[in-house]
């Protein structure tokens, strides 16, 4: 099949998660990086072009450059699709920028700055029938697929207790002050929005627990803190969760858990048996049960069920990572637009979901009510 188009705004020389972007992306070879605005610093931004070997004419200054010249181009060569890899607050004007002007949009998350925000790129994905992603990109591992599908069959029975947890350290010291570009902006309110730790890794683990559980989130009771001094928003996060249903959980977010790496970990317990996956060892989903030995499965190896075997790339034994899961999620956005629609990825609905949690933490935390809706209109 011809490769769709892909144009990219932010991610520039220097940048993480663009890279990651591109990587993901080129790797079943569904997309063809072809134009973008990589940075906003002329220089820098023709150097990323030149690296990534874009004609010059289509390394664009500015966004709104970019979808100007892109729309004049005959519709077999101009973009598709436009990854968005900047901070987030340039997350809900350039979204819907390229929803109304008739790109499909993969967008970093979280969606917005705000609910309101969120609402508004849900409204332009629906009036433009573009398809809008976004790279909650742990959803992508083949085992979270395989952990999703035997909850949803009820292997475990009825689901009631969930607890996920999400610890890394690289805040521990005031590095946001010392010329960390990421520290910096992820501690800056004007471009990170109203969490700090909560939106970077804590809607992560809200997404991932709703996600494989199948059950919302209907009320939180939460604690934000800021442990380093002189930081603008929070770096550590707790939560109790209640689960329609009946279920209950805990989650748990830090930036400042010193020591660790990238430790995102999700348990789920149901009458008869439960689950345990660690993202630092994603081949590996251990299976516990009331009434018999524990069991572990494989990527790749026996036990499998069917329908996470798409999700595989290499056989038992070959681990597969991060970059994998991340392009599983753009295969299946490819997949979507090309009229297949075989595979899920994360869209509209979790976006929303996941900003109503974040404002339904910072609500409770600053207020003295026990339990916050995370659904708006609902009495507790």
């Amino acid at each position: 099949m011809t490769r769709l188009r892909l144009g990219m705004a932010g991610g520039g020389e220097g940048a993480f998660i663009g890279a990651v972007h591109r990587m993901a992306a080129a790797l079943d070879g569904d997309w063809a990086l072809v134009a973008g605005a990589f940075s906003t610093d002329g220089g820098r931004n023709m150097r990323t072009g030149e690296l990534l070997g874009l004609d010059a004419q289509r390394v664009y200054p500015s966004l709104d450059e970019l979808i100007a010249h892109e729309r004049t181009l005959p519709e077999d060569q101009r973009i598709e699709a436009l990854a968005i890899v900047t901070p987030n607050h340039l997350h809900a004007p350039m979204a819907i920028a390229a929803l109304d002007a008739g790109f499909h949009v993969f967008c970093e998350k979280p969606m917005a700055m705000s609910v309101v925000e969120a609402e508004a790129i849900a409204a332009a994905a629906k009036a433009s029938g573009r398809q809008f992603a976004l790279a909650f990109t742990y959803s992508g591992y083949p085992m979270i697929e395989e952990a999703r599908a035997r909850v949803d069959r009820g292997d475990f029975g009825a689901i009631r207790l969930v607890q996920v947890e999400y610890l890394q350290g690289w805040l521990s010291q005031p590095i946001d002050t010392d010329g960390n570009k990421q520290a910096e902006w992820r501690t800056d309110p004007a471009r990170a929005g109203l969490g700090g730790c909560l939106g970077d890794i804590g809607t992560h683990a809200f997404q991932l627990a709703e996600h494989v559980s199948g059950l919302s989130v209907e009320s939180v009771s939460a604690d934000l803190t800021t442990h380093v001094e002189g930081r603008r928003l929070d770096d550590d996060v707790s939560a109790l969760l209640r689960f329609e249903g009946g279920a209950r959980g805990v989650l748990k977010a830090s930036q400042v858990a010193a020591g660790e790496e990238n430790g995102l970990r999700l348990r789920i317990h149901g009458e008869r048996g439960g689950l345990d996956w660690s993202q630092m060892e994603p081949n590996t989903l251990t299976l516990r049960w009331l009434d018999r030995p524990a069991e572990i499965v494989r990527t790749g190896g026996p036990g499998m069920l069917d329908a996470t075997a798409p999700l595989v790339r290499t056989p038992a034994g070959h681990p597969e990572g991060y970059i994998e899961a991340f392009a599983n999620l753009y295969r299946a956005f490819a997949s979507a637009i090309r009229g297949g629609g075989d595979r899920w990825f994360p869209g509209v609905t979790d976006g929303l979901r996941t900003m109503r949690f974040i404002e339904a933490v910072i609500a409770n935390a600053a207020s003295d009510q026990k339990w916050t809706s995370v659904n708006p209109g609902e009495n507790e």
